[in-house]
């Protein structure tokens, strides 16, 4: 091996373990982890997408967070209606939206140690979500697992351009504690009104 290629390698070397060392370090965790699941966590939105998180939870015995569900009072005859116990799932209320979802639970699942969560939501949700909550939960060294709901015969694409928006927006959260969307919507009025 030549002078050049040795020194190209040992940089590479340096480079990516400064990688893992620095800032990307809870991503290459959580790529990496080789926790089972620990809990579950449903994208509001939907009921089919409860009953499935519920069915899992029984199935699994995992416990279940339901985030910005249906309302509190179908929830529970939901939970009752599974037969599980109502410690056994939470039901928060705080996200507006997708980024919300993972934000709004983030710090509170690394701090009960969590390492691995089964997300749920509808499949043509499922994308968006992952590449959301990847970098938003993947900041704190959670891995994601997707469980597509169907959603026929009412499933919408969502355009590249939704996700790699709210792709942004997890990015500049996960750097700044922030979403910028607020900002955004202020300054620029006219990216956000209906054509």
């Amino acid at each position: 091996m030549g002078l050049g290629r040795r020194s190209l390698l040992l940089c590479a070397s340096v480079l990516a373990g400064a990688a893992v060392a620095g800032p990307l370090r809870p991503f290459m965790e959580a790529a990496l982890t080789n926790h089972q699941p620990q809990r579950i966590l449903v994208l509001g939105g939907d009921a089919d997408r409860e009953r499935m998180g519920l069915h899992l939870a029984r199935r699994m015995n995992l416990p279940l967070v339901v985030s910005g569900g249906t309302n509190p009072e179908y929830a529970q005859y939901l939970v009752l209606d599974a037969g599980l116990a109502q410690d056994r799932v939470r039901l928060d209320y705080r996200a507006k939206d997708t980024l919300g979802n993972f934000t709004s639970l983030v710090d509170e699942l690394q701090q009960d140690g969590v390492h691995h969560l089964l997300l749920v939501t509808s499949e043509d949700h499922l994308p968006r979500a992952m590449a959301v909550g990847g970098i938003v939960a993947g900041s704190r060294g959670i891995r994601l697992t997707g469980v597509p709901v169907s959603c026929n015969p009412k499933c919408r694409d969502e355009s590249l351009g939704k996700r790699v928006g709210d792709g942004l927006r997890a990015a500049v959260w996960v750097i700044t504690g922030r979403d910028f969307k607020p900002w955004a919507r202020r300054n620029w009025p006219q990216l956000f009104s209906a054509h």
